[in-house]
């Protein structure tokens, strides 16, 4: 069965271009031109895997439609597309809840690996075994991908529960951001905000106080650690 991606974007000529590619790599591509659009595509194909959304569009900006999709939908891998290099739309999108942004010019290639990362990543590993991992008052079952802290569901997205994961792996230990990165998003990349921005999220979602973190800890100068 193909993998179902949508791409909005109101720039036609720019839209054909990734629906062409994306349909060269082997995806099944849906089409949108407004939020509002996009929004209703949504709700027809609930199968959709990944969205891929313009932060400027003529009805209501791409965080907007990001900020919708995740009041509904945790699991559903989201990029966002950016023409400016300035990084409050990469850190606003990635507060929204976006997974991952890519700035326009973009080659075919890089939007394209993106949204493979993010689909094996959904895919979860491709083991049978399933693993419980606990800490604390966190217990995460590594089939289901799912988190619970003193028995309550907490709604990750998928580069979240990635995040969680690593740490929970290597409880008290000091990981890079670079470690981090290259394990949740992969070796070709070099921007380090993302990984600050979602942590930042994370803790929003896990810590009982955010000004005080006791589970995700800073270590100054360097990244991160699971505990004190």
């Amino acid at each position: 069965m193909m993998k179902k991606v949508l791409i909005l974007e109101d720039e036609l000529n720019i839209r054909s271009f990734v629906v062409i590619n994306l349909k060269r790599a082997g995806y099944e591509v849906l089409e949108a031109g407004t939020g509002q659009e996009a929004l209703d595509c949504l709700q027809r194909y609930p199968d959709i895997g990944v969205a891929i959304l313009d932060i400027m569009l003529p009805d209501m900006d791409g965080f907007e439609v990001c900020r919708r999709i995740r009041a509904t939908n945790k699991q559903m891998g989201v990029i966002m597309l950016t023409a400016r290099t300035q990084e409050m739309d990469k850190v606003t999108g990635l507060m929204t809840g976006a997974d991952d942004y890519v700035t326009k010019p973009f080659s075919p290639a890089e939007l394209t690996a993106r949204i493979d990362a993010l689909f094996r990543r959904m895919g979860g590993e491709n083991t049978v075994s399933s693993e419980i991992l606990t800490h604390g008052p966190f217990v995460m079952n590594t089939r289901n991908h799912t988190l619970e802290k003193n028995g309550i569901r907490i709604r990750l997205t998928q580069v979240e529960y990635a995040i969680v994961k690593l740490f929970m792996q290597n409880p008290g230990k000091a990981l890079s951001r670079e470690d981090i990165l290259s394990a949740v998003w992969g070796r070709e990349y070099d921007e380090e905000k993302i990984v600050d921005v979602n942590i930042r999220r994370l803790r929003i979602k896990i810590e009982d106080d955010t000004n005080n973190p006791s589970y995700i800890t800073t270590v100054w100068g360097f990244g991160y650690k699971w505990g004190t």
